[in-house]
């Protein structure tokens, strides 16, 4: 597919970032995408990625892989691990540049220091339910706490008694001092530390004091030279709080905070919670189960980089809250396969073909483009003999008016070979075909120029001396569309038939050294990919990406 190198229009983003360069503000644009490492990321975080990393290439700047891993209980090396798999694969290249929150849990603790020593910071002896007494609520203001005023001495001595863990967990912790009036819930005096006895997957046990998200965020920007900190809107009020501490700490260039809408898709499971049920419960094998949107699950099933990255770009990047068909991601991928991948011939329910009038033990070796659409793509040999397979579909004894395919005295042509005419079949005790008989014209081979008459129906094929067996996979959503993803209670509406297995598929013969994850057309079923984790070279898994047929229509959206 060619890439349309036009830019239509520019986004919001953009136009700070031009008024901030042209106003001198900034001048090397640094960026970063800073996941916390408890749990695999999903189709979301896709966008963040790639608008962090797209920016920074736009303008010749520098994107950052930072990990915010303040919270310990449920932090991971796995998760971290996954992480950046996820984030090469997309192609967003942090060089060397792999950060983590605790890098700067020394900078963090003096950070602290020097609010306390300014009179904006203090220990509070509050249990966490009186805080929230304390803090009011969106119609009342907030009342002080009755330690707020503790001497900038007595909190300095209370701090350092608590990171040498003196204090019980819970029973302390460091506020920010600003304002219990401020309608800004956020902005009324927040704890910025806690009291923790966690061990931590980078600093093991060296801290007992943690701090808090919204206090460490904008120190490890600032560190970094961050100069757009972009996330999402949920962070919007707590912008205000970003910006007091950089200003508080008196950082010299501080990053600018800016948020946009996140990515919304249509009938999907992207909650950690649930996807945790769903692996812990074994309705999938794993977080890169291919009925799921995490990244590592679309890699998996077969999507591409590319595919991701022209959803995005059809999705957009604004400041208002919208979701995304699920028909549209499935859009994507169909438009970077169609022209840039093999097609070759796979029979998912087989039934044989005999071709009586064919000379027994011989095999005849065809000539196949790989994609009509794209010649570049070249050709490959395929076998062709007396016994083939083909698609239990594709023959009917009795058919409906306007079945152009094979049934008792009709004639089709084999795909890429002849012209053959169905003479008779076999049924077992229950009716079930068995068996198919043919003759072919030789004169019809394909490529010969034959034209003496035409035929309506094609359909595809194997040489059943030279098929390759293997299990094929069938999903669907692992949500039942029509309930919707939750049920009243909360639960998840699961559809039952989320995915099928085929056990007795076939596959041509050029797909049986294969061991690329790669992907494929198979002619009439759809796009599939090898299975990355249950393939094995005597029996391949072949995962369906996505069908051909496609509910979406970019020109309505």
């Amino acid at each position: 597919m060619e890439e349309n190198t036009e830019r239509v229009s520019r986004n919001f983003i953009e136009d700070i970032i031009d008024k901030d360069i042209s106003e001198g503000r900034t001048k090397k644009v640094i960026t970063r995408f800073p996941p916390e490492p408890n749990g695999y990321l999903h189709i979301g975080h896709a966008k963040s990625i790639l608008l962090n990393y797209g920016l920074a290439k736009q303008y010749g700047g520098q994107f950052n892989l930072r990990f915010d891993d303040t919270n310990p209980t449920k932090e991971k090396t796995e998760f971290v691990e996954s992480i950046k798999a996820d984030v090469e694969w997309l192609g967003a290249d942090f060089e060397d540049r792999c950060f983590f929150a605790s890098n700067y849990f020394d900078k963090m603790y003096e950070a602290a220091i020097r609010l306390i020593k300014k009179g904006k910071a203090f220990v509070c002896d509050l249990s966490a339910d009186e805080i929230r007494e304390y803090r009011g609520t969106l119609t009342e203001v907030g009342k002080n706490s009755p330690y707020r005023e503790r001497s900038i001495e007595e909190n300095l001595d209370l701090f350092e008694r608590m990171k040498n863990g003196e204090f019980p967990d819970g029973s302390k912790v460091l506020r920010a001092k600003i304002d219990m009036t401020s309608p800004n819930m956020n902005m009324r005096d927040p704890v910025i530390y806690r009291i923790a006895r966690m061990t931590h997957h980078n600093t093991g046990d060296t801290w007992c004091i943690y701090p808090m998200y919204d206090f460490a965020h904008p120190i490890e920007d600032a560190e970094e030279g961050i100069t757009h900190s972009i996330c999402t809107l949920e962070f919007e009020d707590h912008r205000p709080l970003y910006d007091w501490v950089v200003r508080e700490l008196e950082y010299e260039n501080p990053p600018k905070q800016i948020e946009f809408a996140k990515l919304y898709l249509t009938n999907v499971v992207t909650g950690k919670r649930y996807i945790k049920k769903l692996v812990d419960n074994g309705i999938v094998d794993g977080w890169d189960d291919p009925r799921l949107v995490t990244i590592s699950a679309l890699r998996r099933r077969g999507y591409t980089p590319e595919s991701i990255k022209l959803f995005m770009e059809l999705s957009g990047v604004t400041k208002s809250n919208a979701s995304s068909d699920y028909a549209m991601l499935e859009y994507c991928i169909r438009e970077t396969l169609k022209l840039e991948k093999k097609r070759v011939m796979a029979v998912l329910d087989p039934v044989k073909l005999v071709i009586e009038n064919y000379p027994e033990g011989e095999t005849e070796w065809l000539d196949a483009p790989h994609n009509l659409e794209n010649e570049a793509l070249g050709s490959r040999k395929l076998a062709f003999g007396r016994e083939l397979y083909i698609e239990r579909e594709d023959f009917m004894i009795d058919p409906p008016k306007k079945y152009f395919r094979l049934f008792p005295g009709n004639e089709v042509r084999l795909m890429n070979a002849y012209f053959v005419t169905c003479t008779g079949y076999d049924v077992d005790e229950n009716g079930l075909v068995t068996e198919i008989r043919c003759t072919y014209d030789p004169e019809t081979k394909s490529g010969s120029d034959f034209n003496s008459r035409k035929v309506k129906g094609t359909i595809h094929w194997i040489s059943a001396a030279h098929a390759v067996p293997c299990e094929v996979r069938l999903y669907e959503n692992i949500v039942d569309e029509e309930k919707g993803v939750y049920n009243e209670d909360g639960e998840l509406n699961l559809n039952p038939n989320s995915l099928t297995v085929i056990k007795n598929a076939y596959v041509e013969e050029s797909l049986k050294d294969t061991t690329e994850v790669e992907q494929y057309q198979f002619v009439r079923n759809g796009f599939f990919c090898l299975d990355s984790k249950d393939s094995k070279p005597e029996m391949p898994v072949f995962n369906r990406i996505v069908s051909l047929k496609s509910s979406y229509n970019p020109k309505k959206a």
